[in-house]
C-alpha cells in the first residue's frame, strides 16, 4: 500500500475481482487515480457482473469466465441467502442487470399436492440479484386442459427464460409463449401448438438478432421463429420429432452462424434468419433426444438416447454431411444433462449410472469415467467455471470435479436436511431439477421449493 493511503472498495462483481482500490490522501494525486480509475472503466477493466440470460447461459453453453467460486457449502454452510418460491418448476433462473427471473408453477399437480387443474398458474418471478428478496410475480393462466399427470415430477414450467435485456420471453407449452416488458407487464402472446406428452415440455427459447426461436416438437412437431417485437410467424421447420432439446446457435469455420437441433434420427444445422435447412446428420440414435449441443471451434459434440450415442459432426456443411462431416461416434452417453467442452474435452453425466465421463473431443476417446460415491440422477446439466465442473443431482447433492482430463472430486456438497431428504422423498427442500448458473462469484441453485444463493463466507 502507498504510504499515506486509504484503501476504497468498490463492489465490483463478474468475471474481473480487482477488490480494493487504494487512494492516496495528497489531493493531486488522488485526481490522478481518479483519472485513472475512469479510463479503466471506460475501456471495461471494471466489469459488470455476467449476464446469463438464458438456458445454460452464454451462447447455451454451461460455461462461465467468473472466478472464485465456492467449492464446499451444505444446508447450513455458505448459504448467502434462501429464497422461498411461489411454485415448483425445473426451468433454471436467467440474470438479467442486477435482477433474477425465473418461472414456476402452482395450483396442479405439484409433488404431494395433486389440486384442480382449473387452479395450474403459472408464474413469473423477480428477484433481487444481491439478497434474494422477492420484487414481484405475475400469474399467467393455463390454456386447458393441460397434461395430466407429467412424469417424474417435470411439472408444467421446464423452459427456462430467454431475455436481451429489454424483454423477457418464456414459453409455457401449449399455453404458448410470452413476452414480458422487464416489470412483468405481458406485451403479446403466441400460441405454438396445443399437443401434449406425459413427459411435458421441456426445450427453452432462444433469441437471435430480431427472432425468438422456440423448438416445439411436443405442441406441434415444428421449431417456430417469432418477431420478437410482436410474436408474429417468421418461419417454421416442420418435422420436429421427439425433440426436447433447446436449439443452440453456434459458429461454423466459415465464420456462419448455425441454428443446431437434434430430431429423431438425426441433428440438424439451419439457417436462423430464414430457417431454411442447411445439412443434415444421422445421430444413429433411433428415438428422442433431450440433451443441447456443446460446440468448440466449428464443431457440435452430442449425446443422447436411452441406448443411445455420443458422435460428433463438423459445422458448416451442405445437405447429408452423414459421411462427409461426422468426426466420430462413441457408445457412451446420457439420456437428460446436457455435454460441456473445455480445452479439448468433453465431459457429461449418465443420468442414471452416477458415472461422470471425460474424452477427448478430437476422437471421441474416453479419458476417464468414474462414478461419483452415492450420486442419484441427475437431470440438471453441468456447468463449468473457475477451472470445476458442477454435478448437481436430483436429491439437492453436488460433486465439484476439475475440469481436466485428470480426474478429480474435489467437494461433495448436499442442501438436503439432516434427518434425510433423499430422491422422490417429501423432503421439504423440493427435488433440483434446474441446472445451476453462475452469479458474481456464487452459485445460484433451484429447487420446487426454493433457490439457494451459495458463497464463500
Amino acid at each position: 500500500m502507498i504510504a499515506g493511503s486509504r484503501p476504497l472498495r468498490f463492489n465490483v462483481t463478474g468475471p474481473s475481482r480487482l477488490g480494493a482500490v487504494v487512494f492516496p490522501r495528497n489531493s493531486a494525486m488522488r485526481v490522478g487515480y481518479f483519472s485513472l480509475i475512469l479510463l479503466l472503466v471506460d475501456a471495461g477493466w471494471l466489469a459488470a457482473a455476467e449476464s446469463w440470460m438464458q438456458f445454460r447461459g452464454p451462447g447455451g453453453q454451461g460455461v462461465s469466465a467468473e472466478k472464485s467460486l465456492p467449492t464446499t457449502w451444505s444446508s447450513t454452510q455458505n448459504i448467502a441467502w434462501k429464497t422461498a418460491l411461489p411454485g415448483a418448476g425445473t426451468s433454471s433462473p436467467i440474470l438479467v442487470g442486477d435482477k433474477i427471473y425465473l418461472t414456476c408453477y402452482s395450483g396442479f399437480n405439484v409433488t404431494g399436492q395433486p389440486g384442480d387443474m382449473s387452479d395450474l398458474k403459472r408464474h413469473l418471478v423477480c428477484l433481487n440479484r444481491t439478497d434474494g428478496k422477492l420484487l414481484w410475480k405475475n400469474d399467467v393462466a393455463a390454456k386447458l386442459p393441460e397434461q395430466d399427470p407429467i412424469r417424474d415430477d417435470h411439472g408444467y414450467s421446464s423452459s427456462t427464460p430467454a431475455s436481451d435485456g429489454k424483454t423477457i420471453y418464456c414459453f409455457f407449452g401449449k399455453s404458448g409463449v410470452y413476452a414480458f416488458d422487464m416489470a412483468g407487464k405481458q406485451i403479446w402472446q403466441a400460441d405454438l401448438g396445443d399437443g401434449m406428452h406425459d413427459w411435458g415440455s421441456a426445450a427453452s427459447p432462444v433469441l437471435y438478432e430480431n427472432l425468438v426461436i422456440v423448438n416445439a416438437s411436443v405442441e406441434s412437431g415444428k421449431l417456430y421463429a417469432l418477431d420478437k417485437a410482436t410474436g408474429k410467424e417468421v418461419w417454421q421447420v416442420d418435422d420436429v420429432r421427439d425433440s426436447w432439446n433447446t436449439p443452440v446457435l453456434a459458429k461454423s469455420s466459415d465464420g456462419k452462424i448455425e441454428l443446431l437441433v437434434a430430431v429423431m434420427d438425426k441433428v440438424l444445422g439451419i439457417n436462423p434468419k430464414s430457417g431454411s435447412q442447411l445439412w443434415s446428420c444421422e445421430t444413429r440414435i433411433p428415438w428422442y433426444m433431450v440433451p443441447s449441443t456443446a460446440v468448440e471451434d466449428g464443431v457440435s459434440y452430442w449425446i443422447g438416447g436411452r441406448s443411445g450415442a455420443a458422435f460428433a459432426v463438423r459445422l458448416g456443411g451442405s445437405g447429408d454431411v452423414s459421411d462427409t462431416h461426422r468426426v466420430w461416434t462413441g457408445t457412451t452417453n446420457s439420456n437428460v444433462p446436457s455435454p460441456l467442452v473445455h480445452d479439448g474435452h468433453m465431459y457429461w453425466a449418465s443420468d442414471n449410472q452416477g458415472i461422470v465421463y471425460c474424452a477427448e473431443t478430437a476422437t471421441g476417446k474416453i479419458v476417464y469415467q468414474e462414478r461419483l460415491p452415492r450420486a442419484d440422477q441427475f437431470y440438471a446439466s453441468p456447468i463449468l467455471a473457475d477451472g470445476k465442473i458442477y454435478y448437481l443431482t436430483r436429491s439437492g447433492k453436488t460433486f465439484v470435479v476439475t475440469a481436466s482430463p485428470d480426474f478429480k472430486l474435489l467437494a461433495t456438497n448436499d442442501l438436503r436436511s439432516v434427518t434425510g431428504g433423499g430422491l422422490r422423498s417429501s423432503d421439504e427442500r423440493g427435488m433440483f431439477n434446474a441446472s445451476p448458473v453462475v452469479a458474481d462469484g456464487r452459485l445460484l441453485i433451484r429447487s420446487d421449493k426454493y433457490l439457494y444463493c451459495i458463497d464463500e463466507e
